[in-house]
């Protein structure tokens, strides 16, 4: 089950977190990942673990947030089976403490990069007369978290964005699904503890997994994995979907 044998794609994001692990569990698969991501040393590593497991990465240095850039990068695909935009920052703020700045550097990663990613990769599914997307979403969505108001509001235009892609281009053959995780353990969150909270990190990093039900955060691994399964032939009859993945955040946290 889960082969992707033959199957090519790109993942942006591959650099790190959830992204560098989807890249790899795909790879392990048997696809041909091209690993997308600003950061070409973060690429680069991703690609040599994959090597190391005797799978197929290649490194795809691209700003999503360039439309030009995504277009150029993208033609050095020969096809587009599949597509996962895990691409994406994140901002602590509310409506009033949020700068304009801020705001505009969260929607262009996290709106107009996935836009800009589907603008130019749909149209080569579209010739293949098939295709996967899966974006990247998240449980800020779903449920109202304090000081995330730039973030959520991203994360609630991917949500639409999917939808409306599921629908427009169901006829082609693609189908297109997001996911919701609530807190995972990246090295975003470590940096993000070790900035905000030094010297305290071990406490706040018990306090932030203990928000979840199930206790503690998720591993990029599990997120990978259902990522996997919403690429696969296996999930033929899913699109238009939303997944949360989020240890009970949305429906136990009373």
């Amino acid at each position: 089950m889960f082969e992707l044998k033959n199957k090519v794609g790109i993942v942006t994001g591959a650099g790190s977190g959830i992204g560098k692990a989807t890249s790899i569990a795909l790879a392990k698969q048997g696809a041909r990942v091209y690993c997308a991501d600003i950061n070409r040393q973060n690429a680069e590593e991703t690609v040599n673990q994959i090597s190391a497991e005797s799978g197929k990465g290649i490194v795809l240095v691209c700003d999503v947030t360039d439309q030009k850039d995504v277009r150029q990068k993208f033609s050095e695909v020969d096809r587009i089976d599949f597509m996962v935009n895990c691409a994406g920052i994140s901002h602590i703020g509310t409506a009033t403490t949020t700068t304009e700045a801020d705001f505009e550097k969260v929607f262009n990663v996290n709106v107009k990069g996935v836009y800009n990613c589907m603008h130019v990769g749909i149209p080569v599914m579209q010739e293949q007369r098939s295709g996967v997307i899966v974006n990247i979403c998240s449980i800020a969505n779903r449920v109202g978290i304090p000081d995330r108001f730039a973030y959520s509001m991203t994360k609630g235009a991917v949500d639409s964005m999917t939808l409306s892609v599921a629908k427009d281009y169901i006829k082609d053959g693609i189908r297109c699904n997001s996911i919701s995780p609530a807190r995972v353990h990246t090295p975003f969150v470590d940096g993000f503890l070790k900035k905000n909270y030094p010297g305290k990190e071990d406490e706040m990093f018990k306090r932030l997994s203990a928000t979840q039900p199930i206790g503690r955060m998720a591993r990029p691994e599990e997120i990978a994995a259902l990522i996997l399964y919403l690429v696969s032939d296996e999930a033929s009859f899913i699109t238009g979907s939303n997944f949360p993945i989020d240890g009970g955040f949305e429906k136990l946290n009373n």
